[in-house]
């Protein structure tokens, strides 16, 4: 993430977005006033099994919920 005041934004956005791979926070007086994100590209392929790792499951996660019975 990027924090840029208004005065610099106003000289520098062509720069800015020709490679807006982050977020840049637009701040006036130090306070942030906008956000620019970038479009992601719909041509870019997904990469399979790129999460991997990232989500864990317990052993117990399908047996039914003593709390819940009255309900089924």
């Amino acid at each position: 993430m990027q924090n840029i005041d208004i005065n610099q934004v106003k000289q520098q956005l062509p720069q800015l977005l020709e490679n807006i791979d982050d977020v840049i926070i637009i701040t006036k007086q130090g306070l942030p006033i906008a956000k620019i994100v970038g479009i992601p590209d719909k041509n870019k392929k997904r990469q399979f099994g790129s999460a991997k790792g990232l989500i864990k499951m317990s052993n117990d996660f399908d047996n039914s919920l003593d709390d819940f019975m009255e309900y089924m």
